[in-house]
């Protein structure tokens, strides 16, 4: 009577986590040594255990991809299984001493850009400190590209901002929508002049944010989009400083609803522009699988549009409330 061959043993099993973390790490990083890195241990050893992995479950785990590791169809599926697993029982810890003290202990880290720390979300920032009083609450200043870094390596919870195309290694709810303007000093040709036309912006040079920003990669597109020529006068960062230069004559903008406040009436003028351009949507981004703290699920809870008054413009300019 034959036997049936004997089961493989592998001595990593007495530890499942670590070969699971090391895998997890390197599909985040694309990278054996930067999952090292991540991890504090040697490059040789992550690659030991990946390779015991592989052993294990009888399948290529990995492709190489360019200069990044990615996960084979194989590997993508062990990932969405893993990951929950690892991120739980990595948070463990944490969860359970924010179970037993409550939300009074803690802290959490948020990536927004300087628009989104200013205009968006002064007052939810408000309700969470009134709530939350002792939470440690840090705001990490960051383009929307640099805040998808500091999600990846979790050196933040949560991001909010806008974005428009999402990499499918991170999620992305819209909750607030604010719409296209051209902004004026209230003496320009263009202030009262109807009707618009995307033609008509095109002798005046444009203030616009750095070319490494959404704002500037949009209206290039729909510039092009229409054959319509344009010219920039202006590169700077920051909504009140693009204000600032427009309300001084030094040229005329394309901005978002969100950075215009009762302040502005008086020396700028207003037009809105959804002819041509999308509204701009901003809400929170998290890498898919994290775990997130009982702290970072109250201040999501927290991001409501009843907590911002979005003003919009009639053709004339004037804000309707």
């Amino acid at each position: 009577m034959s036997k049936s061959p004997p089961a493989l043993r592998f001595p990593y099993k007495s530890d499942r986590l670590k070969p699971l973390r090391a895998f997890c790490q390197t599909v985040r990083l694309g990278s054996v040594s930067r999952a090292a890195e991540a991890l504090y241990v040697s490059q040789p050893a992550i690659s030991l255990q990946l390779q015991a992995l592989e052993r294990e479950l009888g399948v290529r785990l990995f492709e190489r991809s360019g200069r990044r590791l990615a996960p084979s169809r194989e590997g993508q599926l062990l990932f969405e299984l893993a990951q929950p697993l690892v991120e739980g029982i990595d948070g463990l810890e944490a969860s359970f001493r924010d179970r037993l003290g409550g939300l009074d202990a803690g802290e959490l880290n948020i990536a927004a850009n300087s628009s989104t720390i200013l205009y968006l979300l002064p007052r939810i920032v408000e309700h969470f400190r009134a709530q939350h009083p002792d939470v440690r609450l840090t705001l990490h200043n960051a383009i929307t590209a640099d805040g998808t870094d500091l999600l990846r390596s979790d050196a933040v919870d949560l991001a909010v901002g806008s974005m428009t195309d999402v990499p499918a290694d991170l999620s992305y709810a819209p909750i607030y929508r604010f719409e296209p303007l051209l902004i004026t000093p209230p003496d320009h040709p263009l202030a009262k002049k109807t009707p618009l036309r995307l033609e008509d912006i095109s002798p005046y040079g444009l203030i616009l944010p750095p070319k490494r920003q959404i704002t500037y990669r949009l209206v290039d597109l729909v510039f092009q989009q229409h054959r319509v020529p344009y010219t920039v006068a202006l590169e700077v960062g920051g909504w009140e400083v693009i204000k600032q230069y427009v309300a001084m004559g030094m040229g005329i903008s394309i901005v978002s609803s969100i950075c215009l406040g009762e302040g502005d009436r008086e020396r700028l003028s207003a037009r809105p522009l959804a002819q041509w351009f999308p509204a701009r949507s901003y809400g929170v981004v998290v890498r898919k699988g994290k775990f997130l703290s009982p702290q970072a699920r109250a201040f999501i809870e927290l991001i409501q549009p009843d907590l911002f008054v979005r003003r919009e413009y009639d053709e004339s300019g004037h804000s309707e409330r």
